[in-house]
């Protein structure tokens, strides 16, 4: 799949999204992603809201592509290294390359996957994939610097979980997926960012800033939609909320928790009290 197919005239978005979900190639689906964004800044790229996309028509595929590495394993396998070592740290940073990883993934399946709803929430979900694009280069890069690359180690897969078990419900996805699992990244970020920084890692440090910094949007894209349906649905958002956690199987919320970087992501103080 070459990346320049997205800058031709008459792509359509949400299939565009999917093409590139299939995509095991994880140089060329940072690059088509990227392209996708600005093919569709550049109105280069149609949008249908209403198409009902079936995955069937892309020859069987699994989704979302995958490249043979890195080994997925249950995340409980995945060994922790000390942080003393390069080898240590470069197995920390390629494991937030991972989360990146599938962090493209899940924002270009929430484009193709749920029709009907508002344009915005499209290019929300666009813009997202290509920053996600943009955090998984940063950190692919610099674990280079270490000589490895994506795929060296391996990884889990709990975050995909969550989007399989979603797939069928756009409120469900919203409530769990953005502002659940992503969020709880919020909450983990200064902690790595401190210990990384500490071990005389700068660079990764101001990488983990960009993503801190990007990954508030993120969130607030998810609380923005989530709340947007529940107005939809004449729903309560709080119990709402908690009734998908229990029926999806979320995992349990624990501290710490980055209270400061939640509220610029939308969370309400009542929200953040029930914590």
């Amino acid at each position: 799949m070459n990346v320049n197919n997205c800058l031709l005239d008459g792509i359509e978005l949400r299939q565009s999204a999917l093409n590139w979900l299939l995509s095991d190639n994880p140089k060329q689906k940072v690059d088509g992603v990227i392209g996708l964004h600005q093919a569709f800044a550049n109105q280069q790229v149609t949008l249908d809201t209403k198409a009902e996309i079936q995955p069937i028509s892309m020859g069987g595929k699994t989704i979302p592509g995958r490249p043979l590495r890195p080994e997925l394993v249950s995340p409980i396998a995945v060994k922790k290294r000390s942080m003393r070592t390069d080898e240590g740290r470069a197995a920390l940073i390629h494991a937030l390359t991972h989360i990146e990883f599938n962090a493209i993934n899940l924002a270009l399946d929430a484009i193709w996957r749920f029709a009907n709803m508002p344009s915005q929430y499209y290019v929300d979900w666009l813009r997202v994939a290509a920053e996600e694009a943009d955090h998984f280069s940063l950190l692919n890069s610099h674990l280079a610097s270490f000589g490895y690359a994506y795929g060296s180690f391996p990884g889990h897969n709990a975050l995909w979980e969550m989007v399989e078990r979603t797939k069928d419900d756009v409120l469900a996805r919203m409530a769990l997926v953005p502002r659940t699992m992503e969020a709880r990244g919020l909450d983990a970020t200064p902690a790595l960012r401190g210990k990384l920084a500490q071990a005389g890692d700068q660079k990764a440090a101001e990488i983990l800033d960009i993503i801190l910094r990007d990954e508030i949007g993120h969130v607030a894209i998810g609380n923005t939609w989530f709340n947007w349906l529940c107005t939809q649905r004449l729903l309560n958002p709080i119990e709402t909320f908690y009734q998908l956690c229990l029926q999806y199987k979320a995992p349990t919320l624990k501290p710490p928790f980055n209270l400061n970087a939640r509220r610029k992501a939308g969370f309400t103080e009542e929200e953040l009290s029930l914590l």
